[in-house]
């Protein structure tokens, strides 16, 4: 292979539009049903007309799949599914030409039970002390070594037939690592150079804030400070050396942070550590004018300190799509409203999903699009014996699992599967082809007509800070350079306030011209 040139960090992380590629339901390029590398490279062109500004891929690895490539065998390996470590290389200097970066995903916490470092500490060898074994409690060992419960569900620890347990924090085939130990800080730097090396700009950090873990591993005390897994101090260590790695690079990090504590969360995004966290609380908050603002001036007001940009994201593999989520009552992020038959109107979710996506685009910072949120797709109802996260099974079947956000996308509406490939490897629901691309591409009202004009005049809102103008209850109204976002979330038209231009509208105003409920706007001032 040869010497690629780096990635240069220009800024450009600090407004993109960054578009979430999960490789196995984006596109199957060599009819076997799984989404591949080569299906990816296919479409291309079609992301570059999106306009978005990199791609963001979740784990390709080598991989059992039993969390859905987030249980790692092979960080220097693409999984035979997918492709090759050359397709890789083809497909992030092809995306580069195009004007596209790459970002990658690293799964720092656990590895997957394959991994050769496992499967050697379980063969006996000197391993052990690169994850969490421990002996177990009780009279004979046979309770775990901790309360600690999994991510997932049930005992974050199994018991191995020697009588020793280990931990993890997510399923039995993700075992934790030890981040205590400096073999494991090395080779995950190592990670970061080789595909830095490969032209890779940026890297999303999945569950950043859990690696570091108390060396006594006690039990999980309410109010016990600091916690025993989660946001400790010690981490900060391991990101500020991966910055210097990055900085050679110009390549930048994204945190998967979930922290409640803003002053906690900002941390991560100092100058000499990660370049920017994913905003949850945007993501989980329900449609509501009052606490959309709070939750929007609460993240600008986090990253101000630090100076780092805020990020927006609606939706993403492991949430219900937002079409889906804004057409039922409660609208909130909470993992019981995906429910099995949980009523949703899709006419009213997706009128609020389109208005979501002009807010979000139109606010200070970087924006993730989930794959096929462009195309309005709802969440799918997956039958019983097809669902594979682990979730599902680890609930005892009450967690239906993330399945239903993973279909494989609908490319064009007459040809077998929606033009998917081969036969999914997830079923796609009657009446898919209705949203496919090629038809979408087509009809100026479509999600993906919407989206496609609202990235290539995002431009409008320039880079200054946002300022919000008067507005009636129920309505978000800002500007932003000389650009005007106007969200109407209440249930009666409203007036516009004085514009030279409609730039855009989510729907078409009323016979008065004013903005209907469930509606947005982008006005030149």
């Amino acid at each position: 292979m040869g010497q690629p040139t780096p990635a240069t960090d220009d800024g450009w992380w600090r407004s993109a539009v960054i578009y979430q590629v999960y490789v196995r339901s984006f596109a199957d390029g060599d009819g076997d049903g799984t989404g591949d590398l080569a299906g990816v490279r296919a479409r291309l062109p079609y992301l570059a007309e999106l306009g978005v500004d990199a791609l963001w891929f979740t784990p390709w690895y080598r991989s059992p799949m039993k969390d859905g490539g987030y249980d790692v065998a092979d960080y220097r390996a693409i999984d035979p599914a997918f492709g090759t470590l050359a397709e890789a290389e083809k497909l992030i200097a092809e995306a580069r030409e195009l004007g596209i970066r790459t970002i990658v995903d690293i799964v720092p916490n656990h590895v997957s039970d394959q991994h050769p470092w496992f499967r050697a500490a379980l063969a006996g060898g000197p391993g052990r002390e690169l994850f969490h074994f421990r002996p177990g409690r009780g009279e004979h060992g046979e309770l775990p070594p901790n309360d600690w419960q999994s991510e997932f569900g049930g005992p974050a620890w199994t018991r191995l037939p020697d009588g020793d347990w280990y931990l993890h924090l997510f399923a039995p085939e993700q075992p934790d690592l030890n981040w205590a130990h400096p073999v494991v800080r090395q080779e995950h730097e190592d990670i970061l150079r080789f595909w830095f090396e490969r032209g890779v700009a940026g890297v999303r950090v999945d569950s950043a804030a859990l690696l570091a873990k108390d060396p006594e591993l006690p039990d999980v005390t309410e109010g016990r400070a600091p916690h025993p897994y989660v946001d400790r101090d010690e981490l900060h260590d391991v990101y500020r050396a991966w910055r210097a790695v990055a900085d050679e690079y110009g390549a930048v990090f994204v945190g998967e942070v979930w922290l409640p504590d803003a002053e906690r969360f900002a941390r991560y995004l100092r100058p000499d550590e990660l370049h920017t966290a994913f905003n949850f609380s945007f993501l989980t908050c329900p449609w509501d004018a009052d606490r959309l603002r709070t939750s929007i001036d609460d993240t600008l007001a986090e990253h101000a300190p630090v100076g780092a940009p805020a990020t927006w994201v609606l939706c993403n593999h492991d949430v219900t799509r937002t079409v889906t989520r804004y057409g039922r009552a409660d609208t909130g992020f909470d993992f019981a409203t995906k429910a099995f038959g949980t009523p949703t109107d899709l006419a009213l979710g997706t009128r609020r999903a389109r208005a979501a996506a002009l807010l979000s685009l139109a606010l200070p910072g970087a924006v993730y699009v989930y794959q096929g949120e462009e195309l309005g797709l709802p969440e799918a109802d997956i039958p019983l014996d097809r669902i594979e996260d682990p979730m599902h099974a680890r609930s005892g079947g009450t967690d239906p699992g993330r399945d239903g956000c993973r279909v494989p996308l609908p490319w064009a509406a007459g040809e077998p599967h929606a033009g998917f490939g081969g036969d999914p490897w997830l079923p796609q629901p009657d009446g898919w082809a209705a949203y496919a691309a090629d038809r979408q591409a087509e009809d100026p009202g479509s999600m993906l007509s919407l989206y496609r004009a609202a990235i290539r005049l995002r431009p409008e809102f320039g880079d200054g800070p946002l300022t919000w103008l008067p507005a009636p209850d129920g309505v978000l109204a800002f500007t932003r350079a000389d650009a005007l976002c106007v969200v109407n979330l209440a249930d009666t038209p409203v007036d516009l306030p004085v514009h030279t231009e409609l730039l855009l509208h989510s729907g078409p105003l009323d016979t008065a011209g004013r903005l209907p409920g469930d509606t947005a706007v982008w006005l030149r001032a």
